[in-house]
């Protein structure tokens, strides 16, 4: 299994190219699935993610093609590809396909919409919390489906003539939940007017897809969409936008090793808070025509207490990332994750580097040392993984972040991006 070694101390400088966001590409290419023409999607990260979802798609009879660069076209920029699902040939998601991601659960909506059926096996991904589906099977039966749960399946049946719009007013912000029935209304009839609603980036990205595929949305990019139901989608060419977790984790890792990097192609107003967040500790970030400049002198970094919160809050995607930049500020700080309840598997990683760190429930406390020490690590899930390679990055001596499959995963050529800006970072094979 791969690892990444790492000798930290250097600054980082120079440019980075920020990929497509994993986040919105793996719903947009479910999306595809509501259509029996083509849908075009540029800028797709090159990721294990990405391919996993390939194959559940083509599972279901989706034609995948991945074309080359344009002429003109930047080198770092993502995949454009095709996604055709001229014909479903199977509603079944099997459990050895999704139970290795969880977006993959998502398809339920889409199968659901257009072919009335569809069993899905209950989802794996990270273990960063029960995580549980039950917003999604209660969005899915105020549509008018029947649900059963059979062998580890949901088996999904739309009544007679397909979805019925109705009002889903979840009882808390849910992302997947949202991608899920924002697609499925789509199709269904009548209006659905969907209450609580994520309102992340990606969500709008995907939104903005289906309009363009001939759907008819209001309300995006608030907490209150509504969906009028039309007959048939048809195809579309839609760029996924930049990732802004990508981006929250390039720039703690400028912030925490010190230097100036510009994050090309970084849309800062997708992760304001953060941003907010990371200045307070005494960054400067500054916005220019093509992306996130950020830089730190030799100033220590300043102690900041923070919240996860659903979008435009803090993202829980850059809490570990963002402890490990505490870990060497110049005080005490507090995080406090509000979305998952075990997404502190990393605490234990970071106290190897000798970090200061104290859990009680949903909070952590940490004391910022001057040093880290570089140490051998394991990586427990995908924003985890990262935040053991920042944390190597400012430590002293080597480090080896070892079970780096879950980097793969989120992270499109880390290493290789890291080394360009003066990172001593080399993958090891086997």
């Amino acid at each position: 299994m791969d690892r990444i070694r790492l000798v930290g101390g250097n600054e980082l400088n120079g440019e980075i190219a920020i990929s497509g966001a994993k986040n919105a590409a793996l719903p947009l290419m479910i999306a595809s699935l509501l259509s029996d023409e083509p849908l075009v999607l540029h800028n797709v990260p090159r990721l294990a993610d990405v391919k996993q979802l390939e194959r559940i798609l083509e599972n279901h009879g989706v034609d995948i093609a991945v074309h080359g660069r344009r002429r003109g076209e930047e080198e770092g920029v993502g995949q454009r590809m095709t996604f055709h699902a001229a014909d479903i040939v199977d509603t079944t998601a099997p459990y050895d396909l999704v139970s290795k991601m969880r977006a993959s659960f998502w398809v339920i909506g889409p199968l659901l919409a257009r072919c009335h059926e569809a069993r899905v096996s209950l989802p794996g991904g990270c273990a960063i919390g029960t995580r549980p589906v039950d917003l999604f099977l209660y969005g899915l039966k105020e549509l008018g489906a029947e649900i059963d749960i059979d062998e580890g399946y949901v088996v999904a049946r739309a009544p007679k003539g397909g979805l019925v719009g109705a009002t889903v007013t979840f009882p808390k912000v849910s992302v997947g939940a949202t991608h899920t029935i924002l697609m499925a209304a789509t199709l269904a009839r009548g209006i659905t007017v969907i209450e609580n609603a994520a309102q992340e980036p990606e969500i709008t990205n995907v939104a903005e897809c289906l309009v363009a595929m001939g759907a008819k949305i209001s309300g995006i990019g608030t907490r209150t969409l509504t969906v009028e139901g039309v007959e048939k989608l048809h195809g579309a060419t839609v760029e996924v936008i930049p990732d802004r977790i990508e981006t929250g984790t390039f720039a703690m890792a400028a912030a925490m090793t010190g230097g100036d990097v510009l994050l090309k192609g970084a849309r800062p107003e997708h992760l304001q808070s953060a941003l907010d967040v990371l200045a307070r500790t005494g960054t400067t970030l500054t916005s220019e025509a093509n992306g996130l400049r950020v830089h730190r002198n030799g100033n220590g970094i300043r102690p900041v207490d923070v919240d996860t919160d659903p979008f435009p809050g803090f993202p829980t995607d850059l809490q570990a990332q963002f402890m490990a930049l505490m870990t060497m500020s110049d005080g005490v700080s507090q995080i406090r994750e509000t979305i998952f309840e075990n997404r502190y598997m990393h605490v234990a990683e970071l106290a190897r580097f000798g970090a200061d760190i104290s859990v009680n429930g949903q909070v952590a406390t940490i004391t910022g040392k001057p040093q880290l020490k570089g140490a051998q690590v394991m990586a427990t899930d995908l924003r985890a993984s990262v935040s053991l390679v920042i944390a190597g990055l400012a430590a002293k001596g080597e480090t080896v972040v070892n079970r780096i499959y879950h980097l793969d995963r989120g992270f499109e050529r880390l290493e290789d991006k890291l080394s360009r800006c003066g990172a001593e970072i080399e993958r090891l094979a086997g």
